[in-house]
């Protein structure tokens, strides 16, 4: 596609204060935008008269944009291009073409700024939508993991399981709706999960050896 290559663009932890200058710039200049519905609502005040695409299917997506090569083309992800995102799938179905790939900060960088805290000593992995032996990962740490959790994997079943396996030093940070207004950082020893429970969704939780 020489230089119209197809960009894509990290939004973020959600918040569009926290979306780059270069992101802007590229989603401002595009034909089209492709995201989820989410995602596309978040960034409605910057588009004008753009093409709107709302991620399906994947297939139909794919027929999508081989259909429409010739226009301008950015993707909308969460979080951070390079963690779990949709540039994987992309980079292995469209092997011709060229992609420019504009990073966002990632929901736990997010996280750690908010509590004036550096994460070089922490491993970060994903139980989200899928099994991540945590356990074994936190006993390699040096200061402990940081997790992307779901309804089913997580907070409160993920201390249980910790403390089930005899692991009690342990302190538990978790990261609910990120650079909103009604954003949540909750902390608690893991041995006090119970005065926490309550219904989690997505999430980042941080497991702190203390």
């Amino acid at each position: 596609m020489n230089d119209r290559d197809i960009k894509v663009v990290g939004l973020g932890p959600g918040n569009l204060d926290y979306i780059t200058g270069a992101g802007i710039k590229a989603i401002q200049e595009s034909e089209i935008i492709i995201g989820g519905k989410r995602q596309l609502e978040e960034i409605e005040t910057l588009l004008k008269n753009q093409e709107r695409y709302t991620l399906g299917k994947l297939q139909l997506m794919k027929e999508f944009v081989l259909e429409n090569l010739d226009k301008r083309i950015t993707f909308i992800v969460s979080g951070d291009t390079g963690y779990y995102s949709l540039l994987t799938y992309l980079k292995n179905n469209f092997m011709d073409i060229k992609f420019g790939v504009i990073p966002g900060i990632s929901s736990f960088q997010y996280l750690f700024s908010k509590l004036e805290m550096t994460w070089e000593y922490f491993s970060p992995h994903s139980v989200h939508g899928r099994e991540f032996d945590y356990i074994k990962a936190l006993e390699s740490s040096k200061n402990g993991v940081i997790l992307l959790t779901d309804s089913i994997n997580n907070p409160i079943e993920i201390s249980k399981v910790l403390l089930k396996n005899g692991i009690k030093n342990v302190e538990v940070i978790v990261g609910e709706r990120l650079s909103y207004e009604d954003e949540c950082i909750t902390r608690f020893d893991i041995k006090d999960y119970k005065g926490y429970e309550r219904e989690y969704l997505m999430n980042v939780t941080i497991l702190r050896k203390i």
